[in-house]
């Protein structure tokens, strides 16, 4: 039994060899301190890495500069965010709607004419709903630069409604906002004129611009809401067409608007006629019944007389028919018509209309002066530099008369005065006044006719003269007001200084209240007809032929919406001879023309005058 094996139970490990286990048991002795060692070495290589960071730096700093939209203010204040958005949108229709709906006279301006619907503002805003992306945004800046010069067109149109009583003429007016300027600084200061201009040029500017960023906001807020906007749209289209169709009004004026429309179609056709209207002139001009008539058959029942044709500035209808202007003047006209009776003069009256109102005079004084109708620039620029016989030329060619022009208006050269036919023409600086302006006036009319007594009509051994004489003190604004004074004391009108001091209103005090202004105006014309009936009363003699009459209206300030353009007219003289000649045009006697008494347009005077004056009369 002994080849056989007994099993081999488990007993403990052998022991390991001396030589071989330290070599196989260090890893796992060292073990700790190796991790140890590479935890400092880790930490230490982590502190030595600033690059890296900043490397990254600009990245982050540039996020920074964006913050999330969490961070916006829209975010953070929804409720004003929503505010603001709807004020901007809401302004931006306002404005829209003020440059389509907005009259071009000031006076037609009321709450109703704000209420009406726009058909352009309809068919432009379906035109921007449909158009493609890139065609609505050229489509937006030519609505908005066109909506731009509408506006600039309409504040135009004010200004000239409210002193010339008509729109603006986009050919033939430019002229007169350099005359504006003048107007304003001699009225109101230089500071005030040129903050005016600056205001006026800013808004010319900023108008387009403002209109076309209404128009952008506006297209946008249509696009992200295309349903609502043109069911919106659908509807306004329908009311404007059953208002249009039952004709519905509010306060006199049609619901269903298209006068932007209107506006640039008729602007279109006055541009058009505007550009014909020089030739039309041209034709008018080249009929002269008097072209050819000899020197000694001219003006032949004058020969020998002193004929003063003087022009009083504003002196129109309204301030003899006007209640509140008419009584008081009336009483004055009425005075002066007895005080000239007691001197030994008679006096006949009409009415002329003239070619404008509010301002302009030259335009008038060369209506009267040519028998032409120049109601403009161009038909001014165009007479004066034609061989158009006019009045005082007439009185000239004849050789009978001394012809001189007293302009106390005329501060620069006038180089058109040499066509009216004038031997010599004294403007302000020639009629030697040392006193002050009284706004746009540059002296008194008192102080006016003293000059010409002195430097012309009163010379002794003179001949015959023909004057045109100017009497500006009843320019606009029509304050400060000179007062009459005794002759003596006028001198070289220094006096004036304390007197205006003392006495003259501001004309800014004066124009807050229409009332006032209508006022003052009146004064002004009283002032102006006294001092003229009481020279010739003075210094007239059986010799003198007094022709006056106004140049034009006023502005609306004192005659209210739709004047006439008509003004007085007189002829003074003590030789019954005169007045007889002129016995069948209807005039009444006196120096207030009656209601009734025809008028005629103001370019019919000349060759009626030379006609009842001439040789076959």
């Amino acid at each position: 039994m002994s080849h056989i094996r007994s099993p081999q139970l488990p007993g403990p490990a052998p022991a390991p060899d001396e030589e071989t286990a330290p070599e196989e048991t260090a890893p796992e002795e060292a073990a700790p301190e190796e991790a140890e060692k590479a935890e400092v070495e880790a930490k230490a290589e982590a502190e030595k890495e600033p690059e890296p960071e900043s490397e990254a730096e600009p990245e982050s700093e540039s996020e920074s500069e964006q913050p999330p939209p969490a961070s916006g203010w829209r975010t953070r204040r929804p409720k004003a965010a929503r505010a603001v958005a709807w004020s901007v949108t809401g302004l931006s229709l306002l404005l829209v709607l003020f440059a389509l709906l907005v009259p071009g006279d000031i006076t037609e301006i009321t709450f109703g004419r704000f209420l009406r619907i726009p058909a352009e503002g309809i068919l432009v805003a379906a035109l921007l709903l449909v158009l493609p992306p890139r065609a609505r945004r050229v489509a937006v800046v030519v609505v908005g630069v066109v909506l731009g010069l509408l506006v600039i067109v309409k504040v135009l149109d004010m200004g000239s409604y409210w002193t010339l009583d008509r729109p603006f003429d986009l050919v033939l007016d430019w002229i007169l906002l350099d005359d504006a300027q003048s107007f304003m600084k001699d009225s109101l200061g230089g500071a005030v004129a040129q903050a005016a201009t600056v205001g006026v040029v800013a808004l010319a500017l900023a108008l387009p611009v403002l209109m076309t960023l209404a128009v952008v906001r506006l297209s946008r807020l249509m696009v992200r809401n295309r349903h609502t906007a043109s069911r919106t749209l659908l509807v306004l289209g329908t009311a404007w067409i059953t208002c249009s169709t039952l004709t519905l009004e509010i306060g006199g004026v049609p619901l269903a608007s298209h006068s932007a429309a209107t506006l640039v179609e008729n602007r279109v056709e006055a541009v058009r006629a505007g550009l014909k209207d020089e030739e039309a002139f041209e034709k008018q001009s080249a009929v002269d019944a008097f072209a050819d008539v000899p020197p000694d058959q001219l003006l032949t029942g004058l020969r020998g007389k002193d004929v003063l044709i003087t022009f009083i500035e504003s002196y129109g209808r309204s301030a003899i028919d006007d209640p509140q202007l008419g009584e008081p003047l009336g009483e004055t006209l009425a005075q002066k018509t007895e005080e000239l009776k007691q001197a030994g003069y008679a006096a006949r009256s009409g009415w002329l209309r003239s070619p404008i109102t509010g301002a302009g005079s030259w335009l008038g004084h060369s209506t009267f002066l040519s028998g032409l109708w120049i109601k403009n620039q161009s038909r001014y620029n165009n007479l004066v530099a034609s061989d158009r016989l006019t009045l005082t030329e007439a009185f000239r060619r004849t050789g009978a008369w001394r012809t001189v022009g007293i302009v106390p208006g005329t501060q620069m050269a006038w180089p058109e005065g040499k066509y009216f036919g004038l031997d010599h023409i004294y403007d302000s600086d020639e009629l030697g006044y040392q006193g002050p302006k009284f706004s746009w006036s540059t002296m008194p009319d008192q102080y006016t006719l003293k000059a010409f007594e002195e430097l012309e009509h009163g010379k002794e051994g003179r001949g015959p003269m023909m004057a045109e004489i100017i009497l500006t003190s009843s320019h606009n604004p029509w304050a400060p007001i000179p007062r009459t004074i005794p002759e003596e004391q006028i001198g070289d009108g220094s006096v004036y200084h304390s007197l205006q001091k003392a006495e003259g209103k501001d004309p800014k005090e004066v124009w807050k209240n229409p009332s006032d202004v209508r006022d003052e105006y009146r004064k002004t014309i009283q002032y102006s007809v006294t001092s003229l009936v009481d020279y010739v009363a003075k210094y007239g003699s059986k010799d003198t032929v007094l022709i006056f009459l106004g140049d034009h209206q006023p502005n609306k300030t004192v005659t209210g919406d739709n004047p006439s353009h008509d003004v007085p007219i007189s002829i003074v003289a003590q030789d019954p001879e005169v007045l007889e000649k002129i016995s069948d045009w209807g005039w009444v006697d006196g120096l207030k023309p009656a209601a009734d008494t025809p008028v005629w347009r103001m370019d019919k005077f000349r060759d009626r005058f030379m006609t009842a004056f001439g040789p076959s009369s």
